[in-house]
């Protein structure tokens, strides 16, 4: 039997991600709850699913620039689906940026530095900016975790060959 490849375990990671991600939404209400956690510890677990399995592989190089290949593979799919899965989110939910321009409206006039017309427009920009500020965040942010436990799970891995082939 063929092993699944780093991209079919991202995409795998990315699915149970998007069905954790949804459940918590219409468990909680949202996705500011510490629930949100399970969903990065799938994500982490994918990777590290990825490598693990990549260094069992005969013929599996064991340098880091092999294993946070394999890494990359993953988490550049689990990144795709997320933001993919964010798009669609916010779309389909058009409510949540009136949500937050009425929480970031309340928050500004209690700091006092502002006039009224000053905080309409502050409010305005941050309706605009609202999608494409969501998306370059996730983005950015499963980008750099991605890339942050690749390499440290690559690190270890890599060491980890070496004093047992010594």
């Amino acid at each position: 039997m063929k092993p699944n490849t780093a991209t079919k375990k991202g995409l795998l990671t990315g699915i149970v991600m998007i069905l954790i991600s949804v459940g918590i939404y219409f468990t909680m209400g949202n996705f500011q709850n510490k629930l949100q956690y399970i969903t990065y510890s799938v994500y982490v677990a994918g990777i590290i699913w990825t490598l693990l399995e990549y260094a069992k592989q005969p013929g599996a190089e064991h340098r880091f620039g092999a294993y946070f290949s394999q890494g990359f593979r993953c988490f550049i799919v689990v990144t795709l689906l997320m933001v993919i899965f964010t798009a669609v989110f916010l779309l389909s939910q058009p409510h949540l940026k009136h949500e937050m321009a009425g929480i970031y409206k309340t928050e500004i006039a209690k700091t006092g530095n502002y006039t009224e017309p000053e905080i309409a427009e502050k409010v305005a920009m941050a309706e605009k900016s609202f999608f494409p500020s969501m998306l370059m965040g996730a983005v950015f942010g499963y980008l750099a975790i991605g890339a942050m436990v690749t390499a440290i799970a690559a690190g270890f891995l890599v060491s980890k060959h070496k004093h047992v082939s010594r």
